[in-house]
């Protein structure tokens, strides 16, 4: 088996602001991503079944006109054990309540609903009509009669999950304490995944504990437990900060789902055929923005999970509208704005929206326009209020063709007329994570659609590539977005362009072990393998628990000692590489292709009982992979072991039965065993797939 050229897999990285994460191309297969987070609500009150059309009772009563609407829309937060702050499940609980369900509904307040009817075409909405309104003010002007009639009978809900039993429930060791007071607090909780195997999430139930304590939380997949292996010693007691890098995986793979919980949260289900992966190995973290009460507390986290046997057939795509860099909001500004928009290099359609901003915003409106000119409303709010803030999933898909731009207009006031501003005097506030700053930020739920001349992956990075290139000519030293391009650029075969913008980045961060082990990569991949081999030597100097830098630093140091029969410096390359190569099996003992190359290592050096280790461990982290049996058949065969090699051989051809070469190798093997029949019939079959498998027939005449 030859060596591999050690390029490293194409991955992503992706970007947690206030929450969500900002998708990242990245260029290794431990390529990190970054994150950022938002805030979120409160509670959920009435809306009706009732027609707005229909003719109003003389006499509204609960049994007939409002338990409907109450059981409706109201229950599934207000009841015992929800996260309405009191219940709403029977007359004498909703009778009670009248004093404080009359003005709520009257403002407007609740239900928790703020886009303006008629502007985008949005699913569920929670907003009553004035006629539902009248029928509502009626009955509690009557004194809220209960009337005559059946009782109605009112839903039921688990104690604890909205949904029921989850299939998998992910617990905190440890609570999350919070000061009596002091500033916003930003811990992430590492929730492992203790299941085998790939499943498939339709649902989700974030309990974070306390309300009065969570301002917010959201959830991210951390495919390797990068960020859990980064902090060994102290993962359990929650990591903090609100910018955090965890490995994407291998795969170009955008962050597609609105994972977050906030107070008027109910379980999170997703929409048919749109179910999330979680994988062996994966950790959730969830991000939690906390907010001291007064009083010294504590919170634990669960996260109720259920699975589903159907995979994903359609694979969204989250995409941001923002202009943080313009948040320079003078104070007494009542009239500050923000815009933002993005030309869509491809068609997509849109599924869902989530807008995002502080306590200054007070109007958001958010639009696509069409080639020919046309707009399509997205959303429109002109009462902007965060504790009632929310997704928005679309009635029905709005196709937006290629060469559609979507926009944004946000519009602050920093004046002492605002009720909600948080400083008196106004102050001057920029963009920022804590509460009382600002931010500006509209989400944008995607499917992209692939085309005859671009397959759904290139639709996906054409995507990537339009966001970041948007973002650069907002903030041309933005790090996210010339860290995308830069691995865009890789991955297109553009290395030099790639190096280029990782120096732009190191040059802000020099000693930043990301950069630098990306830096090398482009190096490696122009062939500059001495320099490659300086940036992944200073990337794991930088941070020695850095496993990327460690990885392909070894992996490069083998490639090196391996070029040339007479490489330079080979025994110190070679010596270096199992060095390193062990280090990064100790911190991650499941990484299958570290257990590969160092088998690679050791057959190099002719220590083949070394090499057979590590080709079975590896052979058994990738159980269908015919590349570990491969390996292990050639070993075999150079320690004489013909019946060990042979039955690895078949193994290759039993998972690539059309792979004529592999039926060829496995003829020879045979041959050389004495199994003349069986070598006949292995040649035979590779010249069947192959006609033109020279080595297949000239082996085949010398069997005879």
């Amino acid at each position: 088996m030859n060596l591999p050229t050690l390029t490293g897999h194409q991955s992503r990285v992706p970007l947690l602001r206030d929450g969500f994460i900002v998708a990242m191309v990245g260029i290794r297969a431990r390529a990190n991503r970054l994150h950022l987070l938002r805030p979120k609500t409160f509670l959920v009150l009435l809306a009706t079944t009732i027609s707005a059309h229909a003719a109003p009772p003389e006499k509204p009563t609960w049994r007939t006109h409002i338990a409907p609407i109450v059981y409706a829309r109201c229950t599934t937060c207000h009841h015992s054990g929800g996260s309405g702050p009191f219940p709403l499940t029977t007359y004498a609980d909703v009778k009670r309540y009248a004093s404080v369900i009359a003005p709520a509904v009257e403002s407007r307040y609740m239900p928790p609903w703020l886009p303006v009817p008629g502007h985008g075409d949005l699913a569920d909405s929670r907003r009553l009509s004035d006629s539902e309104l009248a029928l509502i003010r009626r009955w509690i002007a009557a004194s809220t009669p209960e009337g005559d009639g059946p009782i109605p009978t009112a839903p039921t809900y688990n104690a604890d999950w909205q949904l029921g039993p989850p299939d998998l429930v992910l617990e905190t060791e440890n609570p999350v304490e919070v000061p009596a007071t002091g500033t916003d607090l930003f811990v992430n909780v590492i929730l492992p995944n203790p299941t085998k195997g790939t499943h498939w999430v339709r649902a989700m139930e974030i309990k974070p504990g306390s309300p009065r304590i969570v301002h917010h939380a959201n959830v991210l997949i951390d495919r390797t437990a990068s960020l859990r292996h980064a902090h060994p010693a102290d993962w359990q007691q929650g990591i903090p900060g609100m910018d955090i890098n965890v490995d994407s995986g291998d795969n170009f793979d955008p962050d597609s789902h609105f994972l977050f919980w906030k107070p008027d949260s109910t379980a999170l289900i997703e929409p048919e055929g749109m179910p999330w992966r979680l994988d062996e190995g994966n950790d959730l973290v969830l991000n939690l923005h906390l907010k001291p009460s007064g009083k010294p507390e504590s919170t634990r986290v669960r996260i109720g999970l259920y699975f589903t046997d159907k995979p994903a057939t359609r694979h969204p795509m989250l995409l941001q509208l923002q202009h943080d860099a313009a948040l320079d909001i003078p104070p007494g500004d009542a009239s500050f704005s923000i815009e933002d928009s993005l030309k869509l290099p491809v068609a997509v359609d849109v599924l869902g929206i989530y807008p995002h901003a502080h306590y200054l915003c007070k109007r958001m409106e958010a639009w696509a326009t069409l080639p020919s000119g046309q707009r399509r409303d997205l959303v429109l709010i002109t009462d902007w209020d965060i504790n009632r803030q929310s997704v928005y999933r679309l009635a029905h898909p709005l196709p937006l063709p290629a060469g559609s731009v979507l926009h944004m207009r946000y519009l602050y006031d920093n004046s002492a007329a605002n009720p909600r501003n948080p400083h008196t005097p106004p102050v001057r506030v920029h963009a920022g994570n804590r509460s009382e700053d600002e931010m500006g930020h509209f989400w944008i739920q995607v499917l992209p659609q692939p085309s005859s001349t671009m397959t759904e992956i290139q639709a996906r990075e054409s995507l990537e590539r339009a966001w970041m290139e948007s973002v650069l000519r907002k903030s041309p030293q933005d790090p996210i977005a010339l860290y995308n391009l830069a691995s865009l650029d890789l991955s297109e075969g553009k290395p030099a362009q790639a190096a280029d913008r990782y120096r732009k980045l190191l040059v802000e961060k020099p000693d930043d072990p990301r950069t630098l082990t990306a830096l090398g990569s482009a190096l490696e991949a122009s062939g500059d393998l001495p320099a490659a081999q300086a940036q992944f030597r200073a990337a794991h100097t930088a941070d020695s628990t850095y496993a990327d830098a460690t990885f392909d630093l070894a992996a490069l140091d083998l490639r090196l000692a391996t070029a040339t029969e007479s490489a330079p410096n080979a025994d110190a390359n070679l010596t270096e590489a199992e060095s390193l190569f062990l280090i990064v099996l100790a911190t991650h003992p499941n990484d299958s292709e570290a257990e590969h190359q160092l088998s690679l290592l050791y057959a190099a050096e002719g220590r083949l009982a070394n090499s057979l280790a590590h080709l079975q461990r590896w052979q058994s982290l990738a159980p269908t992979d015919p590349e570990p049996h491969r390996a292990l058949a050639q070993v075999y065969m150079q320690m004489g072991q013909l019946p060990d090699a042979i039955r690895e051989q078949q193994s290759v051809v039993t998972l690539l039965p059309n792979s004529s070469n592999d039926w060829s190798d496995l003829g020879v093997m045979q041959a050389r065993s004495g199994d003349k029949a069986s070598a006949r019939h292995s040649l035979e079959q590779a010249i069947k797939i192959d006609p033109t498998n020279q080595a297949a027939q000239s082996n085949l005449t010398m069997l005879k």
